[in-house]
C-alpha cells in the first residue's frame, strides 16, 4: 500500500519556488516538523506546494487508498449544560422543552429504521449533557445497538461527555470507562477537544473540560484498551499558531498511547451560533488545515476529510492535499446542519465511490478500526 518515499520535479520545484525547500527535505528524510515549521507552512499561502508535500505523505502511508464507511450518526439529544458559543445544535437545559430528548426505544427504532435500508457496519453517537438521563440509558443504548446487530461497532461519546459521565454520576472515569467498554462500546469519537488552548476553551467554551482534562480522558481510554479519533475545530477565533499547538499536544500524546485511529479537521459553522457574526473558514483554509495537520501529525496514520463539513467537492480534493478517508454515508447528520451547513445529510455508496475515482484515489470500504472490507473496481448499487 505505502509508496516510496521520493518525490518528483513538480514537488521539487514548487516547494523551491514557495521557499520551503528546507521542509521539503525534512519531510523526504522523514524528520519531524516543529512547532515554529507549522506556523510557517501556514503562513506560507502556498497551498499547491504545502498541498503537494501532504499528498507525498498521504501516499507514503497509504498509497492511492481512499477509505470510506458505512456509518450513520445518532444524536439522542440535543439538551447540554455546557452553552458552547460556537454551537448551533444544543439547547440549553434551563430551555430544554425547546430540544429533544429521545427514549431509549426510539433512539434503537433510529437504527432498526437505517439496518432495513443499509448494512451499517459503524453507529456513531455523541449528544448534549443532559443531566435528565440515567446511567443505565447509555449502557442500555450501546447494548440495544449492538443487539440489532452482531457485527456493529458502536463509536459513542466524546471525551467531553465521558468527563460529564464522570461527574454527573459521581463515578470513577476507568470505572466509567469499563461499564461502557463490557457494554460494547467499541471506540471514541474525537470531538470536545475543538482547540487545546485555554485562551479559546475560555473565550468560547469554559464550562467544557480543559484541554489538560481533554487530554487526560482520552489518555485513559486508550489505557483501557478503547482507540479514539481526534479532532480540531477551526475557523473561528484560534491563531494560527494555536492551530499548531493543538496539533502539537495530539501528537504527543499519540507518541505517548498510540491510540488515536485517525485526525478530522472540523470546519466552523457559525450560522445559528453565538459567533454568527464570524465569516467562518474558506476552502483554501480547509485544504490548507488538511495539508499542514498531515505534515505535522506525523504518527496518524490517516487523516480525514469530512465531507459534511467541508462540501463533497472540497474532500474530494483534499483526497490529492493530505486525506486519505472520505468519512461515511453518515446519513441525516444533524450537529452541523443545525449550524447552517448545506451540504447533504448523507450520501448513497455510488456518490462516494464516484468522487473517490474522479480523484483519482482506489475506494476502499473499511471498518471502524480501518481494517479494510471491500474494495471497488466495478459500480455498485448502494
Amino acid at each position: 500500500m505505502q509508496k516510496s518515499a521520493g518525490t518528483s520535479p513538480v514537488i521539487a520545484r514548487l516547494t523551491q519556488e514557495a521557499g520551503l525547500a528546507d521542509l521539503r527535505d525534512k519531510v523526504l528524510a522523514g524528520e519531524r516538523l516543529s512547532f515554529d515549521d507549522g506556523v510557517r507552512l501556514f503562513r506560507s499561502r502556498e497551498l499547491m506546494a504545502v498541498g503537494a508535500l501532504a499528498n507525498l505523505v498521504r501516499e507514503r502511508k497509504n498509497g492511492d487508498v481512499a477509505y470510506f464507511c458505512r456509518n450513520m450518526h445518532l444524536n439522542p439529544t440535543n439538551v447540554c449544560t455546557a452553552d458552547c458559543k460556537f454551537c448551533g445544535f444544543y439547547r440549553p437545559f434551563r430551555e430544554k422543552e425547546l430540544g429533544w430528548t429521545w427514549s431509549l426505544e426510539r433512539c434503537l427504532d433510529e437504527v432498526r429504521a437505517r439496518l432495513a435500508r443499509e448494512p451499517l457496519t459503524e453507529v456513531h453517537v455523541v449528544g448534549g449533557h443532559n443531566p435528565d438521563y440515567p446511567y443505565s440509558f447509555y449502557l442500555d443504548l450501546i447494548r440495544g445497538i449492538r443487539a440489532l446487530g452482531p457485527g456493529l461497532h458502536v463509536k459513542a461519546f466524546t471525551a467531553a461527555e465521558y468527563e460529564f459521565f464522570s461527574r454527573r454520576f459521581r463515578k470513577p472515569l476507568d470505572e466509567v470507562l469499563e461499564d461502557f467498554k463490557a457494554a460494547g462500546l467499541g471506540s471514541l469519537p474525537g470531538g470536545g477537544a475543538e482547540v487545546l488552548v485555554e485562551r479559546v476553551r475560555r473565550e468560547l467554551y469554559p464550562k467544557k473540560l480543559s484541554a489538560e482534562r481533554w487530554l487526560s480522558v482520552v489518555r485513559t481510554a486508550h489505557e483501557h484498551g478503547l482507540r479514539s479519533n481526534a479532532t480540531l475545530l477551526y475557523g473561528h477565533v484560534e491563531s494560527l499558531e494555536e492551530r499548531v499547538e493543538h496539533l502539537c499536544r495530539l501528537r504527543s500524546l499519540q507518541d505517548e498511547t498510540g491510540g488515536f485511529l485517525c485526525f478530522i479537521p472540523l470546519a466552523f459553522h457559525p450560522e445559528n451560533t453565538e459567533l454568527s457574526h464570524l465569516s467562518g473558514p474558506t476552502g483554501f483554509d480547509d485544504l490548507m488545515t488538511i495539508a499542514v495537520s498531515r505534515l505535522m501529525l506525523d504518527n496518524f496514520d490517516h487523516v480525514k476529510a469530512y465531507w459534511i463539513m467541508i462540501t463533497p467537492r472540497i474532500a474530494q480534493t483534499a483526497l490529492n492535499m493530505g486525506a486519505d478517508c472520505i468519512d461515511g454515508t453518515v446519513v441525516e447528520e444533524k450537529i452541523v446542519h443545525m449550524a447552517g451547513a448545506t451540504t447533504p445529510a448523507g450520501l448513497t455508496i455510488d456518490e462516494l465511490i464516484r468522487l473517490i475515482r474522479d480523484a483519482g484515489r482506489e475506494p476502499v470500504q473499511r471498518d471502524s478500526l480501518y481494517n479494510p472490507l471491500a474494495r471497488f473496481d466495478a459500480p455498485v448499487t448502494a
